[in-house]
């Protein structure tokens, strides 16, 4: 499932290529069909997104709310477009540019204050200028839940998946399986400001980089990180191979189920 910043990107690449100007809208697949014929011609007036949830807000229509979920995919390219396929739930287009989306969990037509509601039920996102990390703490301060498993829940941090979750807390030194409630407000501060750097850094080069330059392949005199994930990183997938700092291995677990890594060494109990 894409990890929140590959969501913002999303949202300033709608706003890049279809924002302020009038859009045909069209849905091939026909499950957004209704909604597409609302939409067709309207100009797209605003973009948003919170945590893994895309919105494109259009002139006098509400919002389509977008959640791309497990298999969801969101294309771009230029016109002449081609024909689409069967599969495209949702396409935009104008003089320029199209956009196809296939597989989505989510792709309806919402009203503002259904708008409001999905806000109101996530965490806050380190992407966001409108919050900080405080609601977050107020409930990792109070859990006997870990850690790890609190930050992949969307209602406590919006935007955090599997990737930035093993990576962040490895970059801090913290152990896993700590509850929330013995995280201090120091700790807490430390990842929520990392997270703010490294989910930019995200938007920005459209990938996962997580290891610090005195880490990197060519400082360390170690081959490039080969995944499909991109990026280098410390410890996500990296399962059974040595820690690029103490030598140690990296295990892996189920934990709220998803695949959880961490090093033992760096990351003490």
């Amino acid at each position: 499932m894409p990890e929140g910043h590959t969501i913002h990107r999303l949202a300033a690449d709608h706003r890049d290529r279809f924002a302020g100007r009038p859009v045909r809208v069209s849905s091939p697949q026909g499950r957004f069909s209704a909604g597409a014929a609302l939409l067709d011609g309207r100009p797209l007036t605003g973009v948003d997104a919170h945590g893994k949830h895309l919105f494109l807000g259009f002139e006098g229509a509400g919002w389509v709310h977008i959640h791309l979920g497990l298999f969801g995919k969101l294309g771009f390219g230029t016109v002449p477009a081609p024909p689409p396929a069967d599969t495209v739930r949702l396409r935009l287009l104008n003089d320029e540019h199209h956009a196809d989306l296939r597989g989505p969990t989510a792709c309806a037509l919402i009203t503002d204050p259904e708008k409001r509601a999905i806000h109101d039920r996530l965490g806050p996102d380190p992407l966001r200028t409108d919050e900080d990390g405080e609601r977050a703490w107020l409930r990792i301060s109070r859990s006997r839940i870990t850690v790890a498993a609190l930050l992949m829940d969307q209602k406590v941090i919006a935007g955090v998946g599997n990737v930035y979750r093993a990576e962040v807390l490895f970059r801090h030194g913290i152990d896993p399986y700590r509850l929330g409630r013995d995280l201090t407000r120091a700790e807490w501060d430390a990842v929520w400001a990392d997270l703010v750097v490294l989910m930019r850094e995200g938007v920005r080069n459209n990938r996962i980089d997580t290891v610090r330059p005195e880490h990197l392949p060519e400082a360390m005199g170690r081959p490039p990180r080969v995944d499909d994930h991109g990026g280098e990183v410390y410890v996500y997938r990296r399962a059974r191979q040595a820690c690029h700092i103490c030598g140690g291995e990296i295990r892996t677990a189920d934990l709220a189920a998803r695949n959880l890594f961490w090093c033992p060494g760096c990351q003490k109990a």
